[in-house]
């Protein structure tokens, strides 16, 4: 285990994964579909939605689901209760794609053992999803998860200019919000 972090693993390959990633809530309301057709080929796409009713939110995962198979993208489902058509989960343990959120070091450990076979290192920017909310810089973020063995993802406040700045600190890609659906 020579110069591996103990909790280093093999990580699932890259070219199988997306490297750029919507992350869905509330807020973008009918501008979800401007950026599900915006966000590029191959994409990914973490279905958030917390707040939505059960009934409604299955709803809307449905028709995400519809747009992203058209498109070539895959959906990761956050929240309690599994959804039909699901490629993974994000922030908890499941089959699929497992992504995990790493806001630091102790995190992005909790991730890998969890089995991550992402980690969505954030803030890296301020975000308007999360006003007031420090952020940590690409540097400090891209130390958080290095040497664990998963590829990392920028969040918080990313867009391709700031992915042009960031991705040479070993960033695999980056997700956003705001930036699909300008």
């Amino acid at each position: 285990m020579r110069g591996r972090h103990p909790v280093a693993r093999a990580a699932r390959p890259l070219r199988t994964l997306p490297t750029r990633w919507l992350m869905t809530d509330e807020r973008q309301g009918e501008g979800l579909w401007r950026a599900l057709e915006r966000l590029p080929r191959g994409g990914g796409v973490i279905f958030r939605h917390y707040a939505t009713p059960a009934i409604e939110r299955r709803r809307l995962f449905d028709r995400v689901r519809r747009v992203a198979q058209r498109r070539g993208l895959i959906v990761v489902r956050a929240g309690e209760r599994r959804m039909r058509g699901e490629q993974g989960v994000h922030a908890r343990r499941g089959g699929g794609i497992v992504t995990w959120p790493a806001h630091d070091r102790r995190e992005a450990v909790r991730g890998v053992r969890a089995g991550a076979d992402l980690l969505f290192v954030s803030p890296l920017f301020g975000t308007r999803s999360h006003p007031g909310a420090k952020a940590i810089g690409p540097l400090r973020a891209a130390s958080i998860a290095r040497r664990l063995g998963v590829p990392v993802i920028a969040l918080g406040g990313m867009d391709e200019r700031r992915w042009r700045r960031a991705r040479g600190l070993g960033f695999a890609g980056f997700a956003a919000i705001d930036a699909w659906g300008k």
